[in-house]
């Protein structure tokens, strides 16, 4: 598994792949944002096929995390395109790399936190005024059946420098 960052080559696969996992226009935090408008890192398998995308947004102090799907779950391409999303963070100077996600997505809440993320926020009935003010077409059920209510805000704090390649004790 490989990761790089997106180009225009791709426009066609990503625009495809966006809409194919609901993502074309992202509601969180109180506005809508078109992923495509931002940077972004393909995953590839060891023949060059795309495995997943991450998407982001990049700040001075902080990386957001905009949309991460992967063709197939438990095949590691989530854990590379976290991977290289922190480095990218790091490299950039940022003290966190953060994401939104929906109460439904316990997947997604496990896989975080296994990769040292942490709860920070909890919005209660955010998503229920998203759909009713900025994304109609959000369902009302999401998965597992569970009620599609609540946004929960995950981060990773990263540290001053750059982790040290080789030794640890450097």
């Amino acid at each position: 598994m490989r990761v790089r960052a997106a180009d225009a080559a791709d426009r066609g696969w990503v625009e495809a792949f966006l809409a194919e996992h609901n993502s074309v226009r992202v509601a969180r935090r109180g506005e809508v944002v078109r992923p495509l408008d931002h940077p972004m890192l393909i995953a590839e398998t060891d023949a060059g096929q795309p495995a997943g995308l991450l998407t982001y947004i990049a700040g001075d102090a902080a990386c957001e995390v905009l949309t991460l799907h992967a063709e197939r779950q438990w095949a590691g391409v989530g854990t590379a395109l976290i991977a290289a999303a922190r480095t990218l963070a790091e490299e950039r100077g940022c003290r966190r790399l953060w994401l939104v996600t929906t109460n439904d997505n316990v997947d997604a809440v496990r896989f975080y936190q296994r990769r040292g993320f942490r709860l920070a926020t909890i919005r209660p009935g955010a998503v229920d005024e998203a759909r009713r003010t900025l994304k109609p077409e959000i369902p009302q059920t999401g998965a597992y059946g569970i009620p599609l209510r609540d946004e929960l805000e995950l981060e990773l704090e990263l540290p001053l420098e750059p982790a040290t390649r080789g030794d640890p004790r450097q």
